[in-house]
């Protein structure tokens, strides 16, 4: 059987007992994990995920590349404790009485975290490791479904579909954002710029219904799309959903 993998510890520092996970004896380190892990989340907000690299969070810390390493392991490790520590920040509030606002504040949390920090949405490829303010957050989601007659598979089914309609609603609106730094343009400009060349090579062709929901939509959004509309509208036919099953249940 394979060792445990040391990022647990690394996660789990400031809970840990166990003597190799106790402070270091010698001479003070420079900066500690906490620092170094924020540092960065500060680079990943700024210029993204991709951008982040351990000899230039080095740089930024004033620290030797080598001597990074001796903090944490990979980039992989590092981004573990990234995910953990970003998560943490946020305070988890109590559950609303009302059910519905219950089930929406579990997708809005999981939208304005990656909408604050949308490196998160590029975070692929690792272990879902469950650091402690993941753990929180989870027991969080969970106590938003306690005690509506769910099994506890559905309870997690419940939260995930939350979570990841969360998440997916967070990553239109990231598209939008990032199409219109690429251009320089928002797409209201871009389309005002393309009309007349759209409306001269679909000369011809007939699109009576998505001419006419894409002009009533147009009109509304200003734009090709409204992400913050659709994250209200779907989010509220989930819960709806989600309310039916409910009630066909305790029947």
């Amino acid at each position: 059987m394979p060792d445990p993998d040391p990022v647990l510890k690394l996660l789990w520092r400031h809970h840990a007992t166990s003597p190799d996970v106790a402070p270091r004896r010698g001479p003070k380190q420079k900066v500690s994990v906490d620092d170094v892990v924020d540092a960065a989340i500060d680079l990943a907000d700024a210029d993204g995920l991709a951008a982040l690299s351990m000899r230039g969070l080095a740089q930024r810390l004033g620290l030797g590349a080598m001597t990074l390493y001796t903090y944490v392991a990979t980039r992989n490790d590092l981004v573990v404790l990234m995910v953990d520590q970003v998560v943490g920040r946020r305070v988890l509030p109590p559950h609303p009485d009302d059910l519905r606002e219950r089930l929406e504040q579990v997708a809005r949390m999981q939208y304005d975290d990656c909408r604050a920090h949308p490196w998160l949405l590029d975070v692929t490829g690792l272990r879902a490791w469950l650091g402690p303010h993941v753990a929180d957050r989870y027991e969080w989601q969970l106590g938003a479904v306690e005690g509506l007659g769910l099994d506890d598979i559905e309870m997690d089914q419940t939260v995930t579909l939350l979570a990841t309609f969360g998440t997916g609603a967070a990553r239109a609106e990231e598209a939008v954002r990032h199409a219109e730094r690429e251009t320089g343009m928002t797409d209201a400009v871009w389309w005002e710029a393309n009309h007349e060349a759209l409306t001269e090579v679909m000369a011809g062709r007939e699109y009576p219904l998505a001419g006419r929901v894409g002009t009533a939509a147009g009109e509304a959004y200003q734009a090709a799309s409204d992400p913050r509309r659709e994250l209200d509208f779907g989010l509220a036919r989930i819960v709806d959903g989600l309310v039916a099953h409910l009630a066909e249940r305790a029947r």
